[in-house]
Parts: structure tokens; sequence; C-alpha cells
């Protein structure tokens, strides 16, 4: 989409963004119908990555948890848009936030932190969440610039308007050696599929799955520890926000053992509800290296 059609959209999505949720999410419904129902957008990658990753469960329950999944995916986009214009106390409304001394002890010691998640909940509205909370370590998100320069201004804007800030994937690791004696949470969203020849390979939802290094490589080399974030969503329109800490002394690890241990929690909370991670892309297009089809 190019410039004319930035600007011809850029009406509508912020016109969807100032909707009531109760509107919200009754377009939500309306896109659902179509999306799913009429075009079947993605439907059978859904359903591939379903079957492959839960074969203990029938057909029946794996097509109601992608009808659950397509339904809360239609809620996250609009709750998305919905940061362009939600203020610090509907986000403190909309997301209960637990556990939150454990971030605040750090910050009084004045120890950054790594933070790691999945795209499972609502991570963006997670994240508005969490830099309206005083009294912890700043917030730094990694993100991917889009290719489109309008849209990745306005995804920016979206992302910083609550006071958090961003890394690009590119800068990342120079940015946090830079960074590293100011107070910081880094926030690694750890699910995304990496170049297979640099991946960690292990088992993951009953697949061999490559995954990114990064979290585990900086952690170390800067010794900031793992605390992991759990979005789960009680019911429709509200979200609970936790964070537990997963490894407190990453230098004494053995390689490859903190990659295992935030890959295999976010697996737990994906067994426990499939319906709010990411299913629509082929997260298993790779093969290992040296591996026999």
């Amino acid at each position: 989409m190019g410039t004319v059609g930035y600007y011809v959209a850029l009406p509508f999505i912020y016109g969807i963004s100032l909707l009531p949720f109760p509107l919200l999410y009754l377009l939500s419904d309306g896109i659902y119908w179509i999306l799913f129902r009429l075009i079947g957008y993605r439907k059978d990658v859904v359903l591939t990555n379903l079957r492959n990753s839960f074969p203990e469960k029938s057909e029946a329950e794996i097509k109601a948890i992608a009808d659950r999944f397509f339904r809360w995916f239609c809620d996250l986009v609009l709750e998305t848009l919905k940061t362009l214009t939600i203020s610090p106390e509907q986000t403190r409304e909309r997301v209960r936030f637990e556990n939150v001394d454990l971030l605040r002890s750090y910050a009084e010691q004045g120890k950054s932190i790594i933070l790691v998640l999945g795209h499972y909940g609502n991570w963006e509205l997670a994240g508005a969440r969490y830099s309206a909370e005083a009294g912890i370590p700043p917030l730094y998100v990694i993100y991917h610039p889009l290719a489109n320069t309008h849209f990745d201004r306005l995804v920016y804007h979206m992302r910083t308007r609550h006071g958090t800030r961003l890394y690009t994937m590119k800068e990342t690791s120079k940015a946090m050696i830079r960074d590293k004696d100011l107070l910081t949470a880094t926030a690694f969203i750890a699910d995304q599929t990496p170049a297979p020849e640099r991946a960690y390979w292990m088992s993951f939802l009953n697949q061999d799955t490559p995954v990114f290094l990064g979290t585990e490589a900086l952690s170390k080399k800067l010794d900031k520890p793992i605390v992991y974030i759990r979005i789960t969503r009680p019911e429709r329109g509200r979200y609970v926000m936790s964070v537990e800490c997963l490894v407190d002394a990453p230098r004494n690890t053995e390689e490859g053992e903190i990659t295992e241990i935030h890959t295999r929690r976010l697996e737990q909370d994906i067994r426990l509800h499939p319906e709010l991670w990411l299913w629509t892309h082929r997260r298993w297009k790779h093969r290992r290296p040296g591996s026999v089809i």
C-alpha cells in the first residue's frame, strides 16, 4: 500500500480505534464471519499447525480450537488498533498486572532484566499496560520495522505513546550493550522463526522447531535475569498479565538451557489455552540443517 492508500486508510484506522469497546467487539464479530466463515483466511495453515501440535486431539477438538482462535484473532487486531488512542487509565482497567513487586525489587536494586514472552494473549496491550505502571524498570521492546515507512511511523507511534522505548532487531545487540548502565527491561518475543542455520533446535509442540538464541546470548553476555510474562484472558476484553523469574543467574547456565526453559514455559501456556497463540504463521516451514526428509 502506497502513500495514497495510507492516507485513505488512516481515518478508518483511527475511527476504529476511537470506538467504545462494545462497538469494537461487535465489529470484530462481523470481521470474524467475513474473514473466516466466508473467505477462510489462512484456515488451512491454522488447522495444519493445530493438528501437528496436538496429534492427541480429535478433529472436532481441533476445529473447536481453531474457531476460538479465529474469534480471538479478530479481537486482537482491533484491540491492537485501540492502543492508538487508549488512555493509561483504560489499560489499567482492561489489564490486571499481577506480581509487580518482583519488577519493583529489580528496580530498587538498579538491576536490569530481560523479559521474554510469545505471541500469546495481547502483547501490544500488555506493553501499554506495563508502561502505565510506576516504579518498575522502563520497557524497551525489540521490533522489526515495516517496509512501508508510513505504516512504520504509525506503529512506532502506537507502541511508544505510553512511554515504551523501541530497539530495531538489527540494532538490538549494540543498543543493549550501549545502554548496559541504564535501568531497562528489554522484551524479547521469542517465538518467531529464525534462520535455520543460526537457530537452536528443539522439540516444541511435538515438532522439531528452530528457536532464536539471541535472548539467551544477551542475557549471558550482560548477566540480566530472564523474567517471563504470561498474558491470559479470563473474559473477552479483559487480560491478566503476570511475571515470574525463570533464570536469576544466566551466566551459571549451560548452553541452550535458557532457551529450553523459556520455550518450555511458553509451551505450557499454549497447551492450557491454545486459542490465545498466533497460529496463522507457517512456523515450521524450515527443516533442521542436515536432516533427512
